[in-house]
């Protein structure tokens, strides 16, 4: 994804067309180009804005998933943006729960896929090891249905974080605490239109996870994705863009 990198205090952000604001999340090894196709997609229509969340930035002691809430609320005031459609991606999904509980005023619609703040089970239940390529390569395949959207960039990309000890406590961290946060209660009073796009296959955050928000989320709507994991805006892109552009167009863009 080359579009250009743009800097606000200690966050890096793409910032991509005009129209109503898109603010899209990634997820706990994810990149910004993880997003590449829906920002392709919804550029002519939409502002799509993506912030890299500071995860090896804030202070240690600090790192939770409610103070990387707390970089996106600050940097969402500082932008000036509102009535915001609020996507997230695995840990991206749990952040933009928390920011949604907390600004509901801000939030016009929230969307999540493949998202904690229920249950997951991390990369395949354990944290990945150090220094073996070819361990690192299979817990990476284990976030797809296939195994081949496993691209060596990406592979590598994990390599190079699991393998960076600064990095890796911090990845851990992060991990541990999304999974001890959880948000059965606080998401029954999220009142904004709630789209749940989730992948059949995924085994990080399994089909019963879905179920289980479109239960909890009052105003909410369920679609799966057969043959698809955990990431399905990455590896199900066509279906999922389908999915979020009627949802869009039915409470931001409302068409006749």
């Amino acid at each position: 994804m080359n579009y250009q990198l743009k800097k606000l205090d200690d966050l890096e952000y793409i910032d991509e067309g005009e129209g109503p604001v898109l603010l899209l999340l990634h997820g706990l090894f994810g990149a910004l180009s993880n997003w590449a196709d829906v920002v392709e997609e919804f550029r002519k229509d939409y502002r799509v804005i993506i912030p890299m969340m500071p995860i090896y930035q804030v202070n240690l002691d600090d790192l939770s998933v409610e103070t990387l809430a707390d970089y996106i609320a600050v940097f969402v005031d500082k932008m000036q943006l509102d009535d915001l459609s609020v996507m997230g991606n695995s840990l991206g999904g749990h952040v933009g729960l928390v920011y949604t509980l907390e600004h509901p005023k801000k939030v016009k619609t929230l969307i999540l896929t493949g998202s904690s703040g229920l249950f997951e089970s991390g990369m395949g239940g354990s944290f990945p090891k150090r220094g073996s390529i070819e361990y690192i390569r299979e817990r990476v395949e284990y976030t797809f249905y296939d195994p081949k959207t496993a691209t060596e960039e990406l592979v590598d990309e994990v390599f190079e974080i699991v393998n960076n000890p600064k990095k890796a406590i911090r990845i851990l961290k992060i991990a541990r605490a999304a999974q001890r946060h959880n948000l059965k209660v606080e998401i029954r009073t999220i009142q904004c239109p709630t789209l749940l796009v989730w992948g059949l296959n995924d085994n990080i955050t399994p089909p019963e996870v879905a179920h289980e928000f479109h239960r909890l989320i009052p105003n909410s709507e369920l679609h799966f994705i057969d043959h698809c994991g955990h990431a399905p805006m990455m590896e199900r892109s066509k279906e999922f863009n389908v999915y979020l552009k009627r949802f869009l167009s039915k409470h931001v863009r409302k068409t006749a």
